[in-house]
């Protein structure tokens, strides 16, 4: 099977006064595609609706030509769908090889051996095969996280949706998952939030919300490039309408926005656009 077909059409989403999505669009197939943005940018509901938990209130989604809003299609999306939320929700006393082994089965793999094959591949490939018998209440937070990858990896789906899944590995354990999602990017439609710049830089689209609005949608590179010419360094405190500033290990001051005529410009970070867009309506402002 070929990566997932997304298309999403003016997707809006509300919990009471709250407006969580406000006209979301999507065309996307394979690649990498991470949505970056501040907590309660709406990152979070969006990944519900791709994943087939929450349904819209406004728009359309479409997974491969199937609509969700109707049960056949959703079960079909389902089978499809490699899905990791932020609370992965296992349960006490269950053991790491029979937390996977749990969605395999609801994935409808019946085949004994293969069932079991596949789980104990996916829990080598994120480096639990070791703990495969411990019960899932004594792991660490970062290896409770890595139960939610291999979950999400089992049956080789279409489409993944992964919910701040660094979100307390340390070092080693985000270097693996970048591999697996840089693994994946090739027959994998890849969805994938955080809030920290550094976890998109491998991405093929990055994906920036806030207030339930998509602010820019490109490569990192062309999210860098926004804050060309508008990120520079100085020695004096920076001035009043800077849009973002913070000290250097050297004691100057690295500044974002429009800079004074005789400013010391800089190279861009994908930080800097990101802030860029994060603070205005439009970077040119």
């Amino acid at each position: 099977m070929t990566a997932a077909h997304i298309v999403a059409s003016g997707l809006g989403k509300r919990y009471g006064d709250q407006v969580a999505l406000d006209g979301i669009d999507l065309l996307e197939q394979g690649g990498l595609i991470t949505l970056l943005g501040p907590n309660g940018a709406g990152k979070s509901t969006l990944l519900r609706c791709l994943a087939t938990v929450v349904t819209p209130d406004d728009g359309s989604l479409m997974v491969d030509g199937l609509d969700p809003r109707r049960e056949p299609e959703r079960i079909e999306i389902r089978r499809r769908l490699g899905y990791m939320p932020q609370d992965i929700g296992l349960i006490a006393g269950s053991r790491v090889f029979d937390a996977v082994e749990y969605i395999a089965v609801l994935k409808d793999h019946r085949e004994d051996r293969r069932r079991r094959r596949a789980v104990s591949d996916v829990l080598d490939r994120v480096g639990l095969r070791d703990v495969a018998g411990e019960r899932v209440e004594r792991l660490s937070g970062g290896m409770r996280r890595r139960v939610g990858v291999a979950q999400a990896l089992l049956g080789s789906p279409t489409l993944m949706v992964l919910d701040e899944p660094s979100a307390g590995l340390d070092p080693d354990e985000r270097m693996r998952l970048r591999e697996i999602l840089t693994e994946r990017r090739r027959s994998t439609t890849v969805f994938v939030s955080t809030h920290m710049t550094d976890e998109a830089a491998i991405s093929d689209t990055v994906l920036v919300i806030a207030g339930g609005s998509i602010r820019f949608a490109g490569s990192p590179g062309r999210l860098a490039a926004l804050a060309a010419g508008r990120t520079w360094v100085q020695t004096d405190l920076p001035p009043p309408d800077v849009r973002a500033s913070w000290r250097l290990v050297d004691g100057r001051h690295r500044c974002l926005g429009r800079p004074p005529a005789d400013a010391e410009l800089v190279e861009p970070t994908l930080e800097d656009g990101y802030l860029l867009v994060r603070t205005a309506v439009s970077p040119s402002a």
